[in-house]
């Protein structure tokens, strides 16, 4: 079962990843483009506010994104035979470090990295040159970036958007397109993440559509009412949005700290991971610990649901009764029953749809080898280090997919039962 697992966990390069990769660095440059456009629209009007606090998304999201490719460079350039197996030419930003940090230091090392895909995603799939581990490598590391930076910069701006349309009560189409059209991108690029995860699990790479619709679905209708109850609260104490973000922020980090999370390879870009899994938590759910995820994901659900309630209450007595009469009831009835059909499609994804690894801490002889399709020997999963020696595994990400799809179940050498 082993060369088995060997062969699955490093997927082969395809079409599908190049043109993931061409259209993830198309949508990198609309999305700044349509930022600066909005910012400029902002300061001609002159809402000024508006304008420092979209600018300070921006940056925050930017900065925050080029940290997190920077700590992988360094880490990457550290691994044993990292240059050897990719070769210099192929290598991000070749072999010089002081232009791969200049080109951090302007924002640019993320846009590097898309380029670098497409360059190493053009020779493997279309030349048929050497370099497929490498290639899915970099699409790995790209569909964790960009998820850090949906929810950093996407998100919060998807808040603003809906926070300007209920502070002036002024909405055209073009503003409701947008806002669908981003709500829709941010629960994609969740699929997306979760794609990439896929590719780590033996016979599981591949997730089907009837799969990838229902999570695509659960993610839209937890991350909308979310998003549209702090943008509801922002609309009536604006003051105070930010001291709410603030101090739900703080607990998740410290729930993240003490859940101890080990996906960076040093205590600095650990902070940094924790800071960031924080404000995604500030949104969505995202699993960070290995074991069993039930337990705290009722717990995130119930904190977060309660909270939302308690935002959507203090925005319907302070409203203004009158220039809200048109839409309050709706939203009042529409966002808890969005999020709690949400939950039910994310119950059923689990039920039906979620592959599972089973962590045996001891290994009876007497159990067969093979365990079911849905359950997966994560002793299995991670690969011996002969392994590594000779192939290119993205550890990091790797160690994600097994906290995301660990239930840490037990089998013992006395009664050979899960637990």
């Amino acid at each position: 079962m082993g060369s088995v697992m060997e062969r699955a966990s490093f997927s082969q390069y395809s079409w599908i990843d190049f043109i993931f990769s061409v259209i993830g660095v198309c949508t990198f440059l609309v999305d700044w483009g349509s930022d600066i456009w909005v910012a400029t629209e902002f300061y001609s009007r002159g809402d000024f506010f508006w304008f420092g606090v979209l600018v300070g998304l921006m940056v925050l999201s930017s900065v925050v994104v080029q940290m997190f490719s920077w700590f992988w460079f360094k880490y990457d350039r550290e691994l044993p035979g990292f240059r050897a197996q990719t070769g210099s030419g192929t290598v991000l930003f070749g072999d010089q470090m002081k232009l791969s940090c200049l080109l951090h230091v302007l924002q640019l090392g993320f846009l590097c990295r898309h380029i670098s895909a497409i360059r190493q995603g053009f020779r493997v799939w279309w030349r048929k040159e050497k370099g497929s581990e490498y290639a899915v490598y970099l699409t790995h590391d790209l569909s964790m970036l960009r998820l850090i930076e949906t929810f950093c910069e996407s998100a919060p701006q998807l808040t603003l958007m809906i926070y300007v349309m209920l502070r002036t009560n002024k909405a055209q189409t073009v503003q409701f397109v947008s806002v669908v059209a981003s709500t829709t991108s941010i629960a994609w690029m969740v699929v997306d993440y979760h794609r990439s995860l896929r590719s780590f699990l033996p016979d599981k790479a591949k997730q089907g559509w009837g799969s990838s619709l229902i999570y695509f679905l659960w993610n839209l209708l937890l991350i909308s009412p979310r998003v549209a109850a702090v943008a509801l609260f922002a609309s009536v104490l604006r003051g105070y949005v930010a001291a709410h973000f603030l101090l739900l922020w703080f607990v998740f980090v410290l729930w993240a700290w003490r859940q101890r999370t080990c996906f960076m390879d040093s205590m600095g870009g650990e902070w940094l991971y924790r800071a960031t899994v924080g404000l995604i938590w500030y949104f969505s759910w995202f699993n960070v610990a290995e074991g069993r995820t039930r337990g705290r994901s009722l717990i995130y659900h119930s904190f977060i649901a309660t909270d939302g309630l308690i935002l959507l209450v203090t925005w319907w007595f302070y409203r203004d009764p009158v220039q809200t009469e048109s839409y309050a009831v709706t939203l009042i009835i529409t966002l808890p029953l969005s999020y709690l059909v949400g939950l039910l499609f994310k119950a059923l994804y689990y039920c039906c749809f979620h592959p599972k690894l089973w962590r045996p801490l001891a290994r009876d002889p007497g159990l067969p080898d093979d365990l079911p399709d849905a359950e997966v020997s994560i002793r299995d999963f991670s690969l011996p280090e002969r392994a590594l020696s000779s192939q290119l595994l993205n550890k990091r990400m790797a160690r994600h997919a097994t906290h995301f799809y660990s239930e840490q179940s037990v089998i013992t050498q006395t009664d050979n039962t899960r637990l």
